[in-house]
């Protein structure tokens, strides 16, 4: 890629983790769009960071929209370099209460919405020569957790998905990578963990850090899968967990 200035879009970039790699994006000089719901923190993320953050008000679960998303994003300002899929929702309930709808509520926004933007950027990205994607999974998806079935079969299919992409894409100049956040201190995790005592010793003890991660600790290494640091870098899963998924 030249030097012009590299584009982003990150999906739920307006909050948690998203908006940290949203931060760090910016003060790199990468112009960056966010996707998200939420009008409001959409609004706020993008007066915080100034000229170099715009926004598109979306909800991705809904995909037949998503090709019109993308073409309007490309018209205005050209193809994107990188592509962080970061938009995601948690659902926690006994698997036998599980309804068919809530599975796919899931299933819809955090897998096969990931697909269709990815899609539409891919198509642009190939003609363009390159590009870089990074997905988002979960310690979901890398053991096993209880109460987060539907969470769970997404973030474990993103893994699968980042892998073929990657095989079928990379001759193409198209780098497919994905970042496995551990867990990290958000309003969401925190809220999460100090309701639920148990689960928060858990967390802790097999995590051989003994902490939580930083938002800033995951937006790092999207960072380095999203740009030419890691040029030669395709297909992997990069666990960011203070050893997390390989602690006991």
């Amino acid at each position: 890629m030249n030097s012009k200035i590299k584009l982003a879009i990150v999906t739920g970039g307006a909050s948690g983790l998203g908006l940290a790699t949203t931060k760090k994006f910016i003060e790199q000089g990468i112009k960056t769009i966010i996707i998200g719901r939420d009008e409001s923190k959409l609004i706020s993320a993008a007066q915080q960071f100034g000229e170099l953050c715009t926004y598109r008000q979306y909800d991705l679960s809904d995909t037949t929209g998503i090709p019109q998303l993308v073409a309007e994003i490309e018209a205005e300002f050209g193809v994107p370099d990188i592509l962080v899929n970061n938009a995601g929702i948690n659902h926690k309930k006994a698997f036998a209460e599980v309804t068919d709808e809530e599975f796919s509520r899931v299933i819809q926004t955090n897998l096969t919405s990931v697909f269709a933007i990815s899609r539409e950027v891919v198509k642009s990205m190939l003609k363009a020569g390159g590009g870089s994607i990074v997905n988002i999974s979960s310690m979901a998806a890398q053991y096993g957790i209880p109460y987060v079935i539907a969470y769970s079969a997404s973030k474990t299919a993103i893994e699968g998905m980042t892998r073929a992409m990657a095989t079928e894409l990379s001759p193409q100049g198209i780098r497919v990578n994905c970042v496995a956040p551990g867990f990290i201190a958000t309003d969401m995790s925190a809220k999460a963990l100090d309701n639920d005592p148990v689960r928060k010793q858990k967390v802790m003890g097999r995590t051989p850090m003994g902490k939580l991660g930083e938002p800033a600790d995951v937006a790092e290494a999207v960072y380095y899968l999203a740009t030419d640091s890691a040029k030669y870098v395709t297909g992997v899963v990069l666990q960011v967990d203070g050893g997390n998924s390989i602690g006991f």
